[in-house]
Parts: C-alpha cells; structure tokens; sequence
C-alpha cells in the first residue's frame, strides 16, 4: 500500500498559511505556490538513485555523483497543476513535463480524458503527478491510470493539500504511488471541496471565478 507522507518542514508550512488565506492576491498565490511546490520537490526527490562519475576541478578530479537515468517527467493536472510545475523546474530545470486533461461527466461525476501529451520513455522515468488538491481523488487516480497506461510504472503523487477520501481511492486504485502533501485537512463538504481547504486553486491562480 502506498503511503501519505506530509511535508511539515516549517518553510512549507509557513508558506501554506498564506496560500489558505482567503486575503492572498492572485499574484502573491502565484508566487507562494510555485515556492511550496518547490520545496516539496526537495523532499519528494530525495531517493532519486544516483551514479558515481568524476570531474575536473581548477585543483584536481574529484570523484561526485549524478542522478541516475533518464530525467523526470513532471505531469500535471490540467489546470490547477500548471501553478505548481513553474516551482520545480527552477530546482530541475530538465525535468520533462507532460499534461493530462481532465473532466467530469456531469452525469457520471466520473473523471473523463480529453487531453494527455506525454514525454517519450515514460517506462524509464521517474514521474510526478502533480494535483494541488487531493480532494475526492478522482482526478488524480483517473490522471496516474493516464500515465500508466502510456509506460510509466515508478510514480509519485504531489499535492498541496489532500483530504482523507482523497488518500483513501488513490490507495485503493494505484497501491503503488505513494502520496505526498504538505497537508492533510478535515474532510470534503457537500461539494466536494476540502474543508478547510484553500478554496478552488485553478481559480485562485488564474483570477477566475
């Protein structure tokens, strides 16, 4: 079973209260959320596996280490997932990224694909699903099933805030991805929404209603 992991370093922590703040300007959300995002790739990449090489220093050759593979391949959630992937490409400037589209059917409430462009090699990449608000957990699960089905087997959840129906379907649907939030909030409302929560984040990023 793949697990939920919260990234309580204080940094992202802080950051995140501002992020909630209903009196945060678009421009400020932008900013705080590419920042969040970032840091949380910190943490997320951690076990990258990593190979020995040697370089040439002004004194010497100095025996370092490089990330191992193929680079990773970032994939967000059309749209709110677009906010987030700004933050980590300043911290990996070559990561590949893909896009998965999404919506629901307003009969089904089911999530339906309308769009998914991805790098090459996905079977050989480390991939991060990128899905700020881990709410029902549809969109995410529908979104790792996208990128599965097209090669991809070594995968990471990143969002900036889940509920606990959200971590309960992708465990059910996709045991293998583990979670990664920076927190874990009460629970949905009537609508669907993450209470507490931070509000609509596609909306709040892009100053649509």
């Amino acid at each position: 079973m793949g697990r939920a992991y919260v990234l309580d370093h204080p940094l992202i922590q802080h950051k995140l209260t501002f992020i909630r703040s209903k009196d945060t300007s678009t421009k400020e959300f932008r900013e705080l959320v590419e920042e969040v995002a970032m840091l949380m790739a910190y943490e997320i990449t951690r076990d990258l596996p990593l190979v020995e090489t040697t370089v040439e220093t002004p004194l010497g050759t100095a025996r370092c280490r490089v990330i191992d593979g193929k680079t990773l391949a970032l994939v967000p959630v059309l749209r709110a997932g677009l906010g987030m992937v700004g933050g980590i490409l300043h911290l990996i400037p070559n990561a590949k990224v893909g896009h998965v589209g999404l919506y629901r059917d307003p009969e089904t409430l089911q999530p339906v694909e309308y769009y998914c462009k991805l790098p090459p090699h996905m079977d050989l990449r480390d991939v991060i699903v990128i899905d700020p608000m881990l709410a029902t957990g549809g969109s995410a699960s529908a979104a790792i099933t996208a990128v599965k089905e097209r090669g991809a087997s070594s995968i990471k959840l990143m969002c900036l805030v889940a509920a606990p129906e959200g971590i309960r379907r992708v465990q059910e649907t996709h045991p293998d991805v583990d979670i990664y939030t920076a927190a874990i909030d009460d629970c949905l409302n009537d609508h669907g929404y993450i209470v507490p929560g931070l509000g609509d984040a596609g909306d709040r990023l892009f100053g649509t209603k």
